[in-house]
């Protein structure tokens, strides 16, 4: 063998370098319609910015546990549907922080971003949410809703119990905002199931019937219309 070639990169074999490409991309299909529900959250350490104080801080998943807690992606701060999904969150902080639950609002922007955002669009004055920084999208790929070719972030709504598991979650594409109303019913039932061990039907806000099979399973099997109307569902 001649020795006077130099050293030449060995040219990879264009069949392995096409089923490399189709595994990653599968991986990639794979990791973005995961799903979360029933598994323990990510851990999580990132900067962010505390608009109730105006200053930086950081966030750390260890801070949230033995609490209720929403983490809540939106793909980046200065867009359009973005803030007024903020702005309704903050509008019905109190009412979450009665339930004992904590917001995390998350995008792949950076502190200093979200402090300007904050600070210049009118829908979010008053806001008292943590807007937590994930410019690498490490965080983001871990909770599974990166958007690799844009760097940004999905529309992505996690609940999170006490315990730490994941027991709700939504994500959506960017152009549909969600509704605000919708998850803090979806919080109450959580919880009250949670507490009594009862179910709770489509549509169940506190007040109306719940399911009691820890009780009543047998009886309630294929009896379920027995119990609970259609009307009672949809009033």
């Amino acid at each position: 063998m001649a020795c006077d070639t130099g050293a030449k990169p060995i040219e990879e074999n264009q069949n392995v370098k096409n089923n490399e490409e189709n595994l990653n991309e599968e991986k990639k299909e794979k990791d973005m319609a995961s799903s979360l529900v029933l598994r323990k959250a990510p851990d999580f350490k990132m900067d962010a910015y505390d608009s109730k104080t105006g200053h930086y801080t950081t966030v750390n998943s260890e801070d949230y546990y033995g609490k209720w807690t929403v983490v809540c992606f939106y793909p980046a701060d200065f867009t359009f549907v973005c803030p007024t999904e903020i702005a309704a969150m903050n509008a019905k902080y109190d009412e979450f922080q009665e339930l004992g639950v904590e917001i995390l609002a998350v995008s792949t922007d950076t502190k200093f971003s979200h402090k300007r955002f904050v600070e210049t669009e009118p829908l979010l004055k008053g806001l008292k949410l943590t807007i937590g920084a994930d410019p690498t999208g490490a965080v983001s790929r871990a909770f599974g809703v990166m958007i690799e070719e844009e760097g940004i972030a999905l529309r992505g709504r996690f609940l999170i119990n006490p315990e730490g598991t994941v027991v709700a979650q939504e994500v959506q594409a960017p152009m549909v905002g969600r509704n605000v109303n919708e998850f803090l019913r979806q919080v109450k039932a959580w919880q009250h199931a949670t507490k009594t061990g009862e179910v709770c039907p489509a549509g169940w806000v506190p007040g109306k019937k719940t399911l009691p099979v820890n009780t009543d399973v047998e009886q309630m099997t294929g009896r379920v219309g027995d119990y609970i109307t259609i009307e009672e569902i949809l009033s």
